[in-house]
C-alpha cells in the first residue's frame, strides 16, 4: 500500500471542504456589479452573459448598476464584498488600467483587491459628430480644430473614450476641451443637442445613433473597419497614421476568493462568452471581438495595458485629480 506523507494528506483534506463547494457553485444568486449606467456597453454584455449563467446553473444573476466616479462606487463596492464568488465586478479598462493614472487617491486598489477571473472582449470606438457639424471627414475635422485651437469640445463617459480623444490630439496636432461625463450615454445626449462637438464612443453606444441618421461617424478608432460599419474609415486610414485605440471587458472577484470558485467562474464566464446566444446578444450587434483568458493571462493582459494606459496619460499631460 502506498504511503502519503503527512504534510500532503493535511493539505488534501484543508483543500476538500473548497472543491466540494466550487463544485457546487453556484448555490444562490450571483450579482454582477457593474461600474456604469443601464444601456452601456458594459451593462449589455453583463446581462448577455448574465442571462447565459443564469440557464446553465438554474440560478438568478443580479445586475446592480452602479454607476458614477469613475467606477470608484462599483469597484469599491465589489472589493469589500464577501470572497465567496457571488459578487463580480464586470467592468473595463477604465477601473482596472486608467484609473491609477487619472486620480492621485483611488478608494481601491486594481490589483490587490480583487481577483482576476477572466477577459470577456475587446474593440473599437467610434468617432461621431452631429450632422450639422462641418466637418464630414477626420481630415476636414482636423482642419478646422487646427485653425482654432481650443474652440472645439470633445466629450466623454470613460476613461476609453477620454483616453481616445486625447490620442487623437497627440497624434494630429490639435487642441480641444475636454468635456466629461458620467457615462458615454449622457454625452452622446448632449452631442445630439450639439452642446459638445465630438465624441469617441463605444460602438454600442454611439453606431444605433448613427444608423439612425441622428449622428455622422467620422472614423474607427481600431486597426481595422468594423463590420457593423464597413463604409466608414479607421481613424489611421484617414489621415491619422499609426492611431489605435480599443476597449476591453473583464470580470473580477473579490481578493482572497479561493482558487476553486475563481476557476468554476472561469469556466461560467468563458462558456457564456463563447455561447452563440451571447455572440447573437451581444458581441455581433455591437462588434465586439470575443476574448476570453485564464485568470492569469488576464492579470499579465492588466499590467501591461496599464502601462500603456500610463503613456498615454503622461504624453498628455494629464495631471491627476
Amino acid at each position: 500500500m502506498k504511503r502519503f506523507p503527512l504534510t500532503v494528506l493535511t493539505t488534501a483534506l484543508a483543500l476538500a471542504p473548497l472543491l466540494g463547494h466550487a463544485q457546487a457553485f453556484p448555490e444562490k444568486a450571483i450579482t454582477f456589479v457593474v461600474p456604469f449606467a443601464a444601456g452601456t456597453a458594459t451593462d449589455q454584455i453583463a446581462r448577455a452573459l448574465g442571462n447565459q449563467i443564469a440557464a446553465e446553473t438554474k440560478q438568478a444573476v443580479i445586475i446592480d448598476n452602479k454607476a458614477g466616479a469613475s467606477g470608484f462606487i462599483a469597484s469599491q463596492a465589489v472589493a469589500k464584498a464577501p470572497a465567496d464568488g457571488y459578487t463580480v465586478l464586470i467592468t473595463t479598462n477604465t477601473t482596472h488600467a486608467a484609473n491609477e493614472h487619472l486620480f492621485k487617491k483611488l478608494p481601491y486598489d486594481p490589483v490587490k483587491d480583487f481577483a482576476p477571473v477572466t477577459a470577456l472582449g475587446k474593440g473599437g470606438q467610434i468617432m461621431v459628430v452631429n450632422p450639422s457639424f462641418p466637418a464630414k471627414s477626420v481630415a476636414e475635422f482636423i482642419v478646422l480644430a487646427r485653425k482654432e485651437p481650443g474652440k472645439y469640445s470633445f466629450g466623454s463617459g470613460s476613461s476609453s473614450s477620454r483616453m481616445a480623444g486625447e490620442l487623437l490630439q497627440q497624434m494630429a496636432d490639435i487642441k480641444l476641451l475636454h468635456v466629461p461625463y458620467k457615462s458615454n450615454t449622457l454625452a452622446v445626449t448632449d452631442l445630439l443637442g450639439s452642446q459638445i462637438n465630438m465624441m469617441i464612443t463605444d460602438t454600442a453606444t454611439g453606431l444605433p445613433q448613427v444608423k439612425a441618421g441622428k449622428l455622422r461617424a467620422l472614423g474607427i478608432s481600431s486597426a481595422a473597419r468594423s463590420p457593423l460599419a464597413p463604409d466608414v474609415p479607421t481613424i489611421a486610414e484617414a489621415g491619422v497614421k499609426g492611431y489605435e485605440m480599443g476597449y476591453w471587458f473583464a470580470a473580477y472577484a473579490p481578493a482572497r476568493t479561493p482558487p476553486a470558485v475563481v476557476k468554476r467562474l472561469n469556466e461560467l464566464l468563458v462558456k457564456a462568452a463563447r455561447s452563440e446566444a451571447a455572440k447573437t446578444a451581444f458581441y455581433e450587434p455591437t462588434g465586439t471581438e470575443v476574448f476570453t483568458s485564464s485568470p492569469e493571462e488576464l492579470a499579465k493582459f492588466q499590467t501591461a495595458e496599464s502601462q500603456k494606459w500610463g503613456r498615454i496619460v503622461k504624453a498628455a499631460g494629464i495631471e491627476a485629480e
